[in-house]
């Protein structure tokens, strides 16, 4: 029988209450990864097929958390569903688990080694959403993207072998500066949901608004606000990017093809005035192929790290 997507799953105390055997502990992993994000195909072709069950494994824990947090529809059942989560990833730290993602995790985690602090990181975040809806300032949001983005970046570097604070610390940088684009380009997006994550003191210094903000009004106030939040994001993409040459050449194309590609999301955003109001700025599929093969030029003659 196919495997219930997360939602369902935990309103159904019939799965929750069922043994599961390795086997079908990955073989649900593997069908969530391959069913519900449409980029986790291309990740899995650029790695080692050695990784796959792996990165599927913690990607289940990762779309479960993102779906308590952002599928449920009620703030305090999201609440309570995410302390279930954290009690859940206790349990199987403590080797008692008995949930499929987390019977699945159990071999990753022993293989490599991944300590708890990034899962757990991950579902502060999810917490931190529903409660949380302005920045005060960079330092505010960039503690929110130490747990959302940047444990994401630290797992991948586990399950590809890397342990290191160097490689966590250009990892991290990576991951900030991919979050930090995906904001400036969904603005507009986040409004929706009640949300800013531009920090306030930036909107204050340039003499612009939240009320214009949520208006939509486009001023050459906001268009500095713009240029001043790209460009941090920007220095971070450059400071992250010598990671590329400190990994095997696999996942060095990976990331240079995210950080390119989130780079063209700046400079995309620079190209139309900063303007992210009128339109999202969105990358085409044929750039996407150029980036593909920017990346592939760059790292095909790369020298292989262990």
């Amino acid at each position: 029988m196919m495997p219930l997507p997360p939602v369902d799953f935990v309103r159904s105390p019939e799965a929750l209450q069922k043994p599961y055997s390795l086997e079908e502990a990955h073989a649900y992993t593997r069908w969530l990864a391959t069913h519900h994000y449409e980029n986790f195909h291309v990740v899995s072709f650029l790695l080692p097929k050695r990784l796959h069950q792996d990165f599927y494994n913690v990607y289940a824990y990762c779309r479960w958390a993102d779906d308590l947090g952002d599928e449920i529809g009620d703030r305090d059942e999201s609440l309570r569903l995410l302390e279930w989560w954290r009690r859940e990833l206790d349990a199987m730290y403590r080797g008692t688990a008995t949930h499929p993602v987390f019977v699945a995790l159990i071999p990753t985690v022993d293989k490599y080694g991944i300590p708890r602090q990034p899962f757990a990181d991950l579902i502060q975040a999810f917490i931190q959403d529903q409660t949380v809806t302005r920045y005060a300032n960079w330092d505010e949001l960039f503690g929110y993207c130490r747990n959302s983005a940047n444990p994401v970046g630290r797992l991948v570097l586990y399950l590809c072998g890397y342990s290191d604070p160097q490689r966590q610390r250009l990892s991290d940088a990576t991951c900030t500066a991919l979050q930090l684009a995906n904001f400036w380009q969904d603005v507009t997006v986040d409004l929706l949901k009640d949300r800013v994550y531009i920090p306030l003191d930036i909107i204050a210094r340039h003499g612009y608004t939240v009320e214009e903000l949520f208006a939509l009004r486009f001023t050459p106030a906001f268009r500095e606000v713009m240029r001043e939040i790209v460009d941090k994001a920007r220095e971070l993409f450059m400071l992250g990017l010598p990671l590329t040459g400190m990994v095997n050449r696999r996942l060095a194309l990976d990331l240079d093809l995210f950080s390119r590609g989130g780079l063209r999301v700046l400079q995309k955003i620079e190209d139309r005035g900063y303007d992210v109001l009128a339109a999202r700025p969105a990358i085409s599929k044929a750039e996407r192929v150029r980036l593909l093969l920017g990346s592939l030029a760059r790292t095909a003659f790369a020298e292989p790290r262990p």
